[in-house]
Order: C-alpha cells, then structure tokens, then sequence
C-alpha cells in the first residue's frame, strides 16, 4: 500500500487510517531536524538588529543556557522567536503552538506571551500600549514571563556576546520533540520551575 484508497476523507476505512498514522509517526520523529533546519532560515528574516534573529535566538538560549535553566527553558529560550518566519505578526502565538506539546505549560505559556510582555521596553516609541502585560498580572506565570524577557531577550541584542552555536543546542532540541506529546508528565499544568538554578550554573560554568 503506497497511498491511502480514498479521496475523500469520509470514505476512508481502518486499513487507509492505520497506514496514515504509522506516515505520520514517522514524520513526526523529524520535527527536531526541520526545526534546526528553519533556525538557519532566522538569518534571512527581519533585518536591522545589530545580531541576526537566529544570532539573537542564540544568545537568548546561551543566556538560559549559562543560568542553569532546565531544559525546557533552554529550547523555549531558542525557539521564541522562530515563528518570524512565518507569522511576523504573531510570532510569539506561532512558536508556542509548536512547543506546547512537547515543554512545560509555563514554557509555552511564556512564549506565547513574550510579544506582549516585550511592549514594555519599546511600546511607546511606537504607538503600542507598553503597559499590555498587565492584563495578565493575576496569571501564576506572569513574573515567569516578565524575568523571560528582562534577563534573556530583550537583552540578547549584543553583537559582542559570545553565544554558543546551534549545534550546541541541537541535542536539547532533539530530546524535547522525542517526548510523547502533551503527555501531563511533560506538560505539568500548574507547575512552576525557576529560571535560574545557581547549583547547575556553577557546574556549567566549571565553577
């Protein structure tokens, strides 16, 4: 069997939905590769910064990366941005569509906000309400987002940081989009992990 039986989705048996789902298991275990792929595309994207998307994506993972974030926090860290390709006016809703089966639901939840919560530094020079975050004050990860974006995105802008590479990053990717999606032992709704772990900093640092 090369292709399913039916054109139209309604006249479909077991047999064509089986044959679906084992090509659509397979093509889900690429995720972390197509991902890593579309990271590089970030270098074509908005233009204007003093770093490039993807320099600006790394420096915010090597910033998580260096306070001992876990892992969620390190990829959400490199792929909040990552929907500037495809969806420049709500790229933060677009790359938390992507990460939300796969990370903690304050991960995705931070990036889907990110946007709103980054007004605060730039809003009024533009005509955007800077104050937009406070609309989700009452929310248990609204100071999750507010320390996302102080400590590692709206200061990763520096062309002088010394970020790591992608393939440093890599096999983080690779091991967040091997988990069973939305499986509640991944996604732990309610669940609140710190940005910063002194403990696993130190080591990372060699310290």
């Amino acid at each position: 069997m090369e292709t399913v039986k039916f054109t139209q989705m309604k006249d479909g048996d077991r047999e064509d939905y089986a044959f679906l789902t084992e090509h659509e298991i397979e093509y889900a275990a690429g995720t972390a590769h197509r991902l890593l792929a579309a990271m590089v595309d970030l270098d074509k994207s908005l233009s204007g910064y003093k770093v490039t998307r993807l320099g600006h994506s790394l420096q915010a993972a090597t910033r998580a990366w260096n306070a001992g974030a876990d892992t969620d926090w390190v990829v959400s860290a490199l792929l909040h941005d990552i929907g500037d390709i495809y969806a420049p006016y709500n790229h933060d809703e677009y790359a938390a569509a992507i990460i939300r089966p796969f990370v903690r639901e304050q991960c995705a939840w931070v990036v889907e906000k990110h946007g709103d919560f980054q007004l605060l530094y730039y809003g009024e020079h533009v005509g955007a309400n800077p104050n937009k975050r406070e609309a989700f004050r009452d929310n248990p990860y609204f100071e999750d987002c507010a320390e996302f974006c102080e400590r590692w995105d709206q200061s990763s802008f520096d062309p002088d940081y010394s970020a790591l590479p992608l393939t440093f990053f890599a096999p983080l990717v690779e091991e967040v989009f091997s988990r069973k999606s939305y499986d509640p032992a991944v996604t732990r709704a309610g669940v609140r992990v710190p940005l910063s772990d002194q403990r696993t900093a130190a080591i990372r640092s060699g310290k």
